[in-house]
């Protein structure tokens, strides 16, 4: 069957919503973000022009959704202390669920996010109390879910190697009635293979930049990557490649690479970017619209995003119905976001 856009496998009609909820198994930590003319050289010095402090990392995919009306649930681990009291007043804030109790005697962990002159990024982390999961939260996570549940596995935590057995023996238990989304990021190449063959074989969908994308088949093009990743998955699992500007490569389940192009806008800050097409895509996913739809407006939404500065900046369901205005899309968008 082919949908919108002649992506094969993508069905062109609204289905019902799943009822479901993103459950995050990733990590809200702190970003503290300055923005700098370029990168000092090394050994080297450079003045700030400006530095802000927000709650970020999984954060920015559970605010995206939450904007765009799917209900959220944040399972991974916080700690106690000035960055965890943060990162829990901004989820109560966006409207996501905290079912687990805070990590004593050790703070929620925090990145530093240097954002060029260009828009770009780039990041060191220091590791709390989200990189601190235990097989008592993971059973607690178990007990917590629901039927149509989509549970969002970020690569951060894989690479993490107190997390990352923990995450890995907790996706093999996961019920039939979850979809399993994995965003593999930008340490895909340091999460042990023990770790990332069992999450992949239980993955539904995987999201990925193309950087991401080469890190997991060594091919450089957009294309080939998402054909190669998809071939290595199987035909039960979907790939999403986002190729920045030029918007996306789907791969429906046994399905062949199809593009959606992005949009053009000026960016003045691409941090969270990814984070925006995720939450969106699984919003919409959850919503119960057609891949295709689902793709172009998580499109839409991580161009809305890098129009604003800042991680978290992920449209609501008004901003991305505005910057879609006139275009069929909003048309197929706009039923199932209640407008």
């Amino acid at each position: 069957m082919t949908g919108h856009d002649g992506v094969p496998g993508a069905s062109g009609h609204v289905r019902e919503a799943t009822g479901g909820r993103l459950v995050l198994l990733g990590n809200a930590i702190v970003d503290l973000v300055m923005r700098v003319p370029a990168l000092p050289e090394r050994g080297g010095d450079i003045l700030s022009q400006d530095t802000t402090l927000t709650t970020g990392g999984g954060f920015n995919v559970l605010t995206a959704a939450r904007r765009l009306g799917l209900p959220a649930v944040y399972a991974g681990a916080h700690g106690t202390g000035p960055f965890g009291d943060r990162v829990r007043a901004d989820l109560a804030r966006e409207g996501v669920e905290v079912p687990l109790d805070p990590v004593a005697e050790e703070d929620t962990g925090f990145c530093v996010a240097f954002v060029d002159g260009g828009g770009e990024r780039t990041f060191a982390t220091s590791l709390g109390a989200e990189a601190r999961l235990t097989e008592a939260h993971a059973r607690a996570v178990l007990a917590a879910l629901r039927p149509g549940d989509l549970v969002q596995i970020s690569g951060y935590g894989l690479a993490y190697p107190v997390n990352g057995p923990v995450l890995a023996s907790l996706v093999a238990r996961l019920p039939e009635h979850t979809r399993v989304f994995l965003d593999p990021g930008p340490l895909a190449d340091q999460i042990p293979e023990e770790v990332l063959e069992p999450v992949l074989a239980r993955c539904d969908w995987v999201s990925c930049n193309q950087r991401e994308g080469r890190l997991l088949t060594g091919r450089d093009d957009a294309r080939e990557a998402a054909a190669a990743l998809a071939a290595r998955l199987g035909p039960r699992t979907g790939v999403l490649l986002r190729a920045d500007a030029d918007g996306c490569w789907l791969v429906p389940p046994g399905g062949e690479p199809a593009h959606l192009p992005g949009r053009r806008v000026t960016a003045v800050d691409s941090n969270g970017a990814g984070d925006a097409h995720t939450g969106a895509f699984l919003a919409l996913l959850g919503h119960g619209l057609d891949l295709s739809s689902a793709v172009e407006g998580a499109n839409a939404a991580a161009a809305f995003a890098v129009t604003r500065h800042g991680p978290a900046t992920g449209p609501t369901a008004g901003e991305l119905l505005d910057l879609l205005d006139g275009e069929p899309l909003a048309a197929r968008l706009s039923p199932a976001l209640g407008r």
